[in-house]
């Protein structure tokens, strides 16, 4: 089977109060929202057709960043960290935040002893973001 690639949170929140939380969750761990894909959006323009409110949000921790990237420019295909926002209902939201330890082991980075102390403590802050969530 497949290693889960992320761990999921449902809200009882609406799409934008959930992002807004989210993003807030995010920052409290130190990481910044470098990029916002609004899937919808791009599938309402680029298709012509709807979809639910759906965003990928690219978290970026810039100091883990940079010794990441420091040790292995190829690091950079790993980066950012995706975290998903997505209505499920009404005044309800999924959020999916990817496992960093998951990824590394998927691309075989994880031999890589700085590679997996970043994945560590970035997975460590990506978990105390779920919680904070969660409470």
């Amino acid at each position: 089977a497949m290693p889960a690639l992320s761990v999921d949170v449902p809200l009882p929140l609406a799409f934008a109060p959930a992002v807004a939380r989210v993003t807030a969750a995010l920052q409290a761990e130190g990481f910044g929202v470098l990029t916002r894909a609004d899937v919808h959006a791009a599938f309402r323009e680029k298709l012509g057709r709807e979809f639910r409110p759906y965003t990928i949000l690219g978290a970026c921790n810039p100091a883990l960043a940079h010794t990441a990237l420091s040790a292995r420019p190829d690091a950079g295909l790993l980066l950012p960290c995706n975290v998903i926002v997505e209505e499920t209902g009404p005044g309800a939201s999924l959020v999916r935040i990817v496992d960093p330890d998951a990824m590394m082991r998927t691309a075989g980075f994880e031999h890589d002893p700085v590679l997996a102390g970043v994945g560590a403590e970035a997975a460590a802050r990506l978990r105390r973001v779920a919680d904070a969530l969660r409470a």
